[in-house]
C-alpha cells in the first residue's frame, strides 16, 4: 500500500513530468527515500478532462522504480495515447490525474474469477490484447461477464472470444491514487 504522502508525491511527479514535456524541458524525478516508491511495480496513468477520458497508458511490469515509471507513463498518457491528440498546457491545468498501481497478473478462467470493482482484466488472443482497469467496470455498472466482453471488444475481438482456448485471461488488482477535485 502507498501512504497518503507517497501518493501525493507520485501525483506531483506525474503532473511535473507532463508539464515539462509540454514545455519541451527535460525532467528527471528526484530519487525517493520511500521504499515503496523504489519498488518495481506496473502502473497506469489515466487523465480525465471534465470526467471524460483524455489519455491512459501503462505497463504491467517495470524495469525501473515506481516513481520513475509513473513519470514515464504520465508523459505517455498525455502525448502518446493514439486515441487522442497530445494534451495541451491549457488542458493540463484542467485535467485530473489518476494513477493505478498494479498487482501482479493472475491467470483466470472466466467471469467467476472476477470481483467487479476489485479486479481489472488483461487478455491476449494472438496479437490482440486488451486491458480494462478495475475501476472501469464499477464506473459503467457492469457485471463480470459484461466486463470480460468489453475487454474483448477493446482488444478488437468479438465479445465472446474470451471463451476461446487460444485466449489467455488474467486478473489484477490496483491501488488507485487520484487527485482531489
Amino acid at each position: 500500500m502507498i501512504t497518503n504522502k507517497a501518493a501525493q508525491t507520485l501525483l506531483t511527479i506525474a503532473r511535473d513530468a507532463i508539464h515539462n514535456k509540454l514545455e519541451n524541458q527535460p525532467f528527471t524525478p528526484s530519487p525517493r527515500e520511500e521504499q515503496r516508491l523504489n519498488e518495481r511495480a506496473g502502473c497506469f496513468v489515466t487523465l480525465k478532462l471534465n470526467d471524460q477520458l483524455r489519455g491512459c497508458i501503462g505497463n504491467f511490469q517495470s524495469r525501473r522504480p515506481l516513481f520513475q515509471e509513473v513519470a514515464l507513463m504520465a508523459v505517455a498518457a498525455a502525448t502518446e495515447d493514439p486515441r487522442f491528440a497530445a494534451l495541451t498546457l491549457v488542458e493540463l491545468d484542467q485535467v485530473n490525474i489518476e494513477i493505478t498501481i498494479l498487482s501482479p497478473l493472475e491467470k483466470i478462467n472466466g467471469p467467476d474469477d472476477i470481483i467487479v470493482g476489485q479486479h481489472g482484466i488483461y487478455l491476449e488472443h494472438g496479437y490482440n490484447r486488451g486491458v480494462l482497469l478495475p475501476q472501469v467496470a464499477s464506473e459503467h455498472h457492469w457485471d463480470a461477464l459484461t466486463f470480460l466482453r468489453q475487454t474483448c471488444n477493446k482488444a478488437g475481438l468479438s465479445a465472446d472470444m474470451w471463451q476461446s482456448e487460444d485466449t489467455e485471461l488474467y486478473r489484477f488488482s490496483g491501488q488507485i491514487i487520484a487527485e482531489v477535485e
